[in-house]
């Protein structure tokens, strides 16, 4: 990208609303609206001081044809947002008058914004680093309060702050080595090596501290992918009902209900869930009924949780049997439902196929058990370590890199240990530092920075 020229886009979603914002970027922004703009009291835009609005309308100066009536904001670099000049022309909402507006904005001489542009040149330009980049794009698309908290948490630099103390930490490991190799002296080399190793492990440690939350970092910040598993009539269609609130999925007796997925989402102590309810999976002629077991058996494969729920009124059947196979290797809850009614099901057999395996004993339609339902959700997510002090690693990207980090860091102690040379060391370390450097965006390449921010909305 250049980021030299102005940049324009629509920062605002596209429909029906009562406001819409077209932004510019760049040192012609403030010219580029001295074109469009007109002062009804006769004021130039040219005069505007840094933070301040003004009230006008935006005119097609060639046919002389008044576009919107608008007031219009300036800020100056280096103090916005790009530390680039800034001009906000907020206008009437709806499609028509924002895109009428963009387009004589970029006839004056502005660009159109790529995605993600604008937090591009805030972090090219110094303002933000790379992680607190791609949190913008996580409060964008913030599902639940807990999403938004630790997104903006990663935006305040929380994440950057120990990410750099780590990457100091090696740095200084760094330097003593090179200070031992410069001033070799052999009854003080075995003392710097065993200091060495010993910082090295506390780096370790701190990594495997931001690691141990990733988990639970990338469900709060993507969502659970859970997926409500039986036979036809256990009661899925009730429970996903329960759980939202709502009556989405029909309810009847008739088996083979449910032809086809519902998804809905859902918030549980601030963890989104993204619930599916499916089609019981069962033999059918069905040509319709066929086509969802086949995509019930896909969805299961991809689920982050399955809660399998069995029919306490009967023993198990074949179709039980299919979905234990299914979901053997699967995160599960187990849910007994139909509680209220006289059972049949062998309990302690169940007990014993579900070992380790949370197993609740429900009546849906009585909304009984439901509570005990998403507090152990919440536990697997959690697995029991929450600390609102902690560091959450909500980034698939940061997690690889905080492993392969601490690889290098593992290979650099075996190099001290197995007694070779402190340059050969080094070179583990250096890889380790350049490694963590991609997620401040140190030492990052000019492909992921693209690849990271074409992830991004245009205006944004």
């Amino acid at each position: 990208m250049i980021v030299e020229d102005t940049i324009a886009a629509i920062s605002t979603s596209l429909g029906d609303g009562g406001i819409g914002i077209v932004r510019i970027s760049g040192s012609k922004a403030l010219e580029i609206l001295n074109q469009i703009f007109v002062s009804p009291k006769g004021k130039n835009v040219l005069d505007m001081k840094s933070y301040t609005m003004l009230y006008g309308y935006i005119k097609d100066k060639k046919n002389d044809e008044i576009v919107d009536e608008v007031i219009v904001s300036y800020m100056k670099a280096p103090n916005t947002y790009t530390k680039e000049d800034i001009v906000e022309i907020n206008c009437h909402g709806g499609m028509v008058a924002v895109r009428k507006i963009l387009t004589l904005v970029i006839k004056s001489g502005a660009r159109l914004a790529e995605p993600g542009e604008f937090t591009k040149r805030a972090f090219l330009n110094g303002r933000i680093d790379l992680s607190q980049a791609e949190a913008v794009i996580d409060i964008i698309r913030a599902k639940t309060d807990e999403s938004m908290r630790l997104a903006m948490e990663q935006i305040q630099g929380k994440l950057s702050k120990k990410i750099r103390s780590v990457i100091d930490k090696l740095l200084n490991i760094l330097a003593h080595i090179e200070a031992t190799i410069d001033y070799p002296e052999d009854d003080i080399e075995s003392i710097i090596t065993r200091q060495l190793i010993r910082n090295a492990d506390e780096i370790i440690k701190d990594i495997d501290e931001l690691i141990k939350n990733a988990d639970a970092g990338k469900i709060i910040r993507e969502g659970l992918n859970t997926v409500i598993a039986g036979k036809p009539n256990v009661g899925k269609s009730s429970l996903l009902n329960m759980l939202i609130q709502e009556n989405k999925a029909i309810v009847t007796e008739i088996p083979g209900t449910t032809r086809d997925v519902i998804e809905e989402y859902i918030n549980i102590e601030g963890i989104p869930i993204r619930l599916v309810d499916t089609a019981g999976i069962r033999e059918t002629g069905d040509v319709v009924e066929k086509i969802g077991v086949e995509k019930t058996k896909e969805y299961v494969d991809k689920a982050d949780l399955v809660i399998f729920m069995l029919d306490a009124s009967k023993n198990l059947e074949e179709e039980d049997y299919i979905i234990i196979d299914l979901i053997k290797n699967k995160n599960k809850i187990v849910v007994v439902n139909k509680m209220d009614i006289p059972q049949k099901i062998d309990i302690d057999y169940i007990k014993d196929i579900f070992k380790n395996t949370p197993i609740i004993y429900t009546s849906v339609k009585e909304d009984d058990g439901i509570e005990n339902i998403k507090k152990n959700i919440v536990e697997i997510v959690y697995k029991g370590n929450i600390s609102s002090k902690d560091v959450y690693i909500t980034n698939i990207r940061h997690k690889d890199i905080l492993e392969n980090a601490k690889r290098s860091i593992e290979n650099g102690i075996e190099t001290l240990k197995s007694g070779l040379p402190l340059d050969c060391a080094s070179i583990d370390f250096k890889d380790a530092y350049l490694k963590l450097g991609e997620i401040t965006g140190d030492t990052v390449s000019d492909d992921i920075i693209d690849r990271i921010f074409s992830n991004f909305c245009i205006g944004k």
